[in-house]
């Protein structure tokens, strides 16, 4: 018979094989980094304490991850009832090209469904359509078994991920890395031109802006949409933060398509200063469509650099 340790060594071997899987479907129905790496922490330890055999292991961790992501998420809908402006979702941030350090971070954003758009919509969704939706569509867990975890019967499992398609088909849809990155550059080269029209010329006639700080350093409040709008903004910014804020900007990859991290800079005063912040793009038919100013330290949890 084997002793403890063994068996403990086979569990967790057994359970590295699945922390991918479980982070990915974390990360999805939470949209926090935070929380995602918590849950399935939580999960290993309720597995390592485990009395019982389980027949499905898969399964098991599957309904025991959900579980603790839709807890999170009420949790988190509760913070935003007092949040200070916008709620974005917590970016994954990790160096451009091939990295000598892998994190377990890089499996979570290689899909087009966690880009920074899907992600915002995303949090549009009711917690029981977004377990829904990701177990179902994203990770193929028949209805039966969702329907265990939200605890309702299965024909309103397949109602909930139904409503959230419909909801998520108004995602942008994805464009190539490197239609992502020319738009970008185009944009931040009318930037640096400081003409209005130029830079309207980047951007989609539905552009907006969203940014999340939660009050602790000043973004956009409200959200910003049109093109001369989106552009005044940006303006405004350069014009307060000078060369400092180009400067301090750092090519990086934000949900897997290029973006910007910033360490932060020192002006002459607070009101010139920044704190640390991430920037993401959307783009839609070759021209910027969005970009999200994440600026609450709190949700630079998953940047990784």
């Amino acid at each position: 018979m084997p002793d403890r340790a063994g068996l403990t060594m086979t569990l967790v071997d057994d359970f590295q094989v699945e922390r991918p899987r479980l982070l990915r479907i974390a990360y999805r129905m939470t949209g926090s980094v935070a929380d995602a790496e918590d849950a399935v922490q939580e999960a290993w330890l309720r597995l390592d304490g485990q009395s019982s055999p389980i027949d499905n292991l898969q399964a098991w961790l599957t309904r025991v991850v959900s579980r603790l992501c839709l807890d999170r998420l009420g949790s988190a809908a509760k913070r935003r009832e007092t949040y200070v402006g916008q709620w974005l979702p917590e970016p994954v941030v990790r160096p451009l090209g091939v990295v000598a350090e892998p994190d377990p971070l890089d499996v979570v954003v290689q899909d087009d469904d966690t880009r920074m758009a899907a992600m915002v919509l995303m949090d549009t969704l009711t917690p029981p359509q977004r377990v829904a939706f990701v177990l179902h569509d994203a990770f193929d867990v028949p209805f039966p078994e969702i329907a265990e975890i939200l605890d309702v019967a299965p024909d309103a499992a397949r109602q909930y991920a139904s409503r959230a398609r419909r909801a998520m088909a108004d995602a942008p849809p994805p464009v190539t890395n490197r239609e992502h990155d020319e738009a970008v550059a185009r944009f931040l080269e009318a930037m640096a031109t400081g003409d209005i029209e130029a830079i309207v010329a980047t951007l989609h006639p539905d552009a907006y802006v969203i940014g999340d700080a939660n009050g602790t350093t000043g973004t956009a409040v409200n959200v910003i949409r049109g093109p001369e709008k989106f552009a005044r903004f940006y303006l405004g910014l350069l014009r307060r933060y000078g060369d400092a804020a180009f400067e301090s900007l750092l090519p990086v990859q934000v949900n897997g398509q290029l973006g910007f991290y910033t360490s932060g800079w020192r002006g002459a005063d607070t009101r010139t200063s920044s704190p640390a912040r991430v920037a993401g793009f959307t783009v839609r038919d070759g021209l910027v469509l969005a970009t999200y100013d994440v600026a609450n330290p709190e949700k630079h949890t998953g940047v990784r650099l």
